[in-house]
Formats: structure tokens, sequence, C-alpha cells
């Protein structure tokens, strides 16, 4: 990867850690393990809609993995984590 995707990918990342609902969603997730939406949504008080899109944004720069059981979407922190997001984890979360 060139440098200039390399920034942008840091970019994107950043921005999508850049609220305090998602940084809310990791930190829940990073103290039960796992969750469902529903679970999340009561825990830092937010709708079931609002929280699936922060959740959807958290899986689409892979800080978030998701798996469907029966009806529900249950969530938990990616094995897979970009570096600067692991590292943001360990310090301030």
């Amino acid at each position: 990867m060139d440098d200039i995707k390399k920034i942008r990918e840091i970019e994107k990342i950043l921005k999508i850690l850049a609220n305090k609902r998602r940084l809310a969603i990791i930190k829940y997730l990073k103290k039960t393990k796992e969750a469902m939406v529903g679970d999340i949504a009561d825990e830092i008080k937010i709708s079931f809609k609002a929280t699936s899109k922060h959740l959807g944004l958290l899986f689409n720069v892979d800080v978030v993995e998701k798996e469907q059981r029966s009806l529900q979407m249950w969530y938990r922190l990616s094995s897979d984590q970009p570096n600067i997001v692991k590292y943001i984890l360990e310090t301030y979360l």
C-alpha cells in the first residue's frame, strides 16, 4: 500500500472513531466482550436504529465483527483491528 492510501485509511478510521457514541460502543464491547444491538443501544442511551448505524460504520473499518444468531445480530471487537485502533483501545479505553 502506498503512502497516500495509508494516510487515507488512517484518516477514515480516525473520522469514524472521532464520535463519542462510537467510542462508548467500543468501551462497552471491551467490557462485555460481545453484545446484541439492543443491549448496546440501552447502554449508550440512543435508539436501536442509530446504534445500528454506528455499528455499521465501526464494522466497515474493522473495529467490530458481527455474527447473526437466530434473529439477533451480535457484535464484538474485531480480532483483526487496525493498529491505530488497538493503540487507542489499550491506551485510552
